[in-house]
């Protein structure tokens, strides 16, 4: 009968002597040792339970349930860790799929934002949910508010850095302005989202589309928009609500971090 030693079968099947030697201690497999120097031995058969393992592990199951599953799974309890597995592996590709469609979103949104900037178009802002959580540069840090801010934060990348400018501080010299998070409804929907107060639901509505870019620390204003409220006023539009826009991208421009930005102004005629 041919024996191995460890080493060798660590190299047969590509694992650790570490792991084997785990895989011993739980009974997956029994070498023979030698009493004189303390070799273990392997046989074919031993291999055959360690092949196992390894078929099993690649499946996403733990080493700890390997072991079990190899050497003290009931047929009912094997079909139950299977059919788990495969509920997981489809919750891990229905999650894969919407991180690849969000990125693809996010992309082109970095993609075409510099094409929007400083111009204006009448364009139905998206539906959404949200919550504010920072009023200029103070973070609201109610209980409450902190622990919603915390199973928002779960939810990226699926969120957006959400901001609101008060319509009554959308002109004068006015700098106050408010941020949160916001969700497009599609992920609402898939990942369960409660739209509980103070997460609010704003509906799609008709506005001035544009965006703008901010450099510097703190560089961020209303008065950004200012050209947007002219537009309006140009054009004869009555705004009817917040300005509302997130923030698409930051990034180094000059040497000098620079924050690009979309928003919609809620008008109507």
């Amino acid at each position: 009968m041919v024996q191995y030693k460890i080493g060798d079968v660590a190299r047969i099947l590509g694992i650790s002597r570490d792991l084997l030697r785990y895989y011993e201690k739980k009974g997956v497999v029994r070498p023979k040792k030698d009493k004189s120097n303390d070799y273990r031995y392997y046989e074919a058969w031993d291999i055959n339970f360690l092949l196992d393992c390894v078929w099993y592990k690649n499946f996403g199951f733990s080493i700890e349930q390997t072991a079990r599953m190899v050497t003290n799974c009931p047929y009912d309890e094997l079909l139950e860790d299977l059919n788990a597995k495969k509920d997981e592996i489809e919750a891990t590709l229905k999650h894969q799929q919407m991180l690849m469609r969000r990125i693809d979103e996010h992309t082109e949104s970095v993609g075409r934002i510099v094409d929007y900037l400083g111009k204006c178009e009448i364009k139905e802002c998206p539906e959404i949910v949200c919550y504010l959580n920072r009023y200029n540069f103070i973070y609201d840090n109610r209980p409450e508010l902190q622990a919603l801010s915390q199973r928002w934060l779960n939810y990226m990348p699926f969120t957006k850095r959400y901001f609101e400018i008060n319509k009554d501080d959308l002109l004068g010299d006015s700098d106050n302005y408010a941020w949160g998070f916001s969700l497009d409804m599609e992920y609402v929907r898939e990942l369960g989202v409660p739209a509980d107060p103070p997460v609010v639901h704003l509906p799609a509505c008709r506005s001035i589309h544009s965006a703008f870019k901010s450099s510097g620390k703190n560089g961020f204003t209303p008065r950004h928009i200012d050209y947007i409220v002219e537009y309006a006023e140009k054009n004869k539009l009555q705004i009817c609500g917040n300005a509302r826009g997130n923030l698409v991208c930051s990034v180094l421009e000059n040497g000098v971090p620079t924050g690009y930005f979309e928003v919609w102004l809620p008008v109507k005629d």
